[in-house]
């Protein structure tokens, strides 16, 4: 999914930036317009490209956790169309891979209530799964401007997701710089790259990328479900 870019600035106190200038909404808010609220998990995708870059077409998720408007285990399309900030797409997982996970913000598409569209704020917030296997939201928040004072709710975590784990190239410089000023990243250790060292090799192994990052903060569950202040 092309998303714009939030990033935690120290001593902001846990509000959201965004470096387009989009105002920053409360959960609550988000909640109140969206017709679905959900935790949910990709299943796959159908964009029609140009240069590699989805311009149209449809995600499908499944519904882990319904809060607004679904149910446990609906598979629900996501409809986008065109380039803008606050665009809709998400990426698609290989064979190999599964689908990232979501808190989502959606509307109804006015030309086809049985689809979605994201809200003009944008539409997901990245969940990651801890080491009990739980779910947090990862911190900072990336992909919609959030208002909510959340610093006081973050707290460093260990991750067992494979989305836990960025790669330095996909990092822009400015980024990656204030995730580590905050200590919202870590060098992430490669075993293989490891195991290589270890034997005296100082050549990387052949399929080796670059240095990679792992995220260190999360807000559980709990912590954030009272703040979109919906009926249980």
């Amino acid at each position: 999914m092309h998303i714009t870019r939030f990033v935690l600035l120290a001593g902001l106190l846990g509000a959201s930036i965004s470096v387009d200038g989009a105002d920053p909404r409360s959960l609550a808010e988000l909640a109140a317009e969206a017709d679905l609220v959900a935790l949910a998990q990709l299943r796959d995708t159908d964009y029609r490209r140009q240069r590699n870059i989805p311009v149209s077409g449809a995600a499908y998720l499944r519904v882990l956790i319904p809060y607004k408007g679904v149910k446990a285990g609906e598979i629900i399309e996501v409809f986008e169309k065109g380039l803008r900030d606050t665009e809709c797409y998400f990426p698609n997982p290989t064979v190999f891979e599964e689908g990232r996970r979501y808190l989502l913000f959606l509307r109804r598409d006015p030309a086809n209530p049985e689809r979605f569209r994201g809200l003009p704020e944008g539409c997901a917030l990245d969940v990651l799964v801890d080491a009990d296997n739980g779910y947090a939201l990862r911190y900072p928040l990336d992909g919609i401007a959030v208002s909510d004072m959340l610093a006081g709710l973050a707290r460093e975590m260990a991750f067992a997701d494979p989305y836990s784990i960025v790669e330095d190239r996909d990092l822009p410089p400015s980024e990656r710089s204030e995730l580590q000023s905050g200590g919202f990243i870590a060098p992430h250790s490669d075993d293989r790259q490891s195991a290589e060292t270890q034997s005296g090799s100082l050549a990387p192994p052949p399929d080796y990328r670059g240095p990679r990052w792992r995220y260190t903060h999360g807000i559980p569950l709990e912590s954030f479900r009272p703040l979109l202040k919906l009926d249980p």
